[in-house]
């Protein structure tokens, strides 16, 4: 076994803060990032150790990282609930910048309305329904949350959801809900609650134009699996 030694005793240019001052932030691996948040490590890890310990349970998978709960990271030896905050808060900050970026100003596709949900949604722990509101055509008005819920479902009152669209005077809709097991299948429920509502929207000459099923893996459309006319 290599015996343990401290970042303070590594060679200058393995020291993530210094590479990073060096050498610019994209020359730094996930784990010597990550052990920057976490700042200190333990007796017989540095913090890159820890950032790779962490990294492990998140399969290496960034997308998964995002997902894990302060609970989950404490779970690590060596990391407690103050650098378990540290990891959430960048993430959050990390997630909120691609929000800031990406959103789109105008509906043409099902991978613009992911590109509005994505950042939102995608590392959500719990499932949550939202409604996107829509010009004539196709600008965004807002977007509103319907209802939120558990790990495995959550109730979308469509009284409510037309209510919301008519306040704010939307001509189409899109609905959208996360999955935070990671499926991107919609389940019976999904299909029927799609069905009852396009059918209810056409009463009222508002659109649904698509409902986006969201996840850490990517985006289910209705629309572009013809579930939606």
């Amino acid at each position: 076994m290599t015996d343990y030694v401290s970042i303070k005793n590594w060679a200058e240019d393995d020291k993530p803060r210094e590479k990073l001052t060096s050498k610019g932030r994209e020359n730094l691996s996930n784990a010597e990032l990550l052990g920057i948040l976490i700042g200190n490590g333990t007796r017989s890890k540095s913090a890159v150790d820890l950032a790779r310990d962490i990294l492990q349970i998140a399969q290496n998978d960034l997308a998964k990282l995002a997902t894990l709960s302060i609970k989950d990271l404490c779970k690590v030896s060596g990391i407690g609930p103050a650098k378990a905050i540290t990891i959430i808060a960048a993430i959050e900050l990390g997630g909120r910048r691609k929000q800031a970026t990406e959103t789109p100003e105008f509906i043409s596709s099902s991978k613009d309305a992911y590109s509005y949900f994505g950042p939102l949604l995608q590392d959500k722990q719990y499932e949550e329904f939202w409604i996107l509101l829509l010009k004539q055509n196709n600008a965004i008005i807002g977007a509103h949350k319907i209802s939120e819920g558990g790990m495995t479902g959550t109730v979308a009152d469509h009284k409510r959801i037309f209510k919301v669209a008519l306040e704010n005077y939307a001509a189409h809709i899109i609905l959208c809900h996360n999955h935070p097991s990671g499926s991107l299948k919609p389940s019976a429920a999904d299909l029927k609650l799609t069905q009852k509502l396009v059918s209810a929207g056409k009463h009222l000459d508002l659109g649904i134009l698509d409902h986006v099923i969201i996840s850490h893996k990517g985006f289910y459309s209705f629309a572009d699996a013809g579930l939606i006319e």
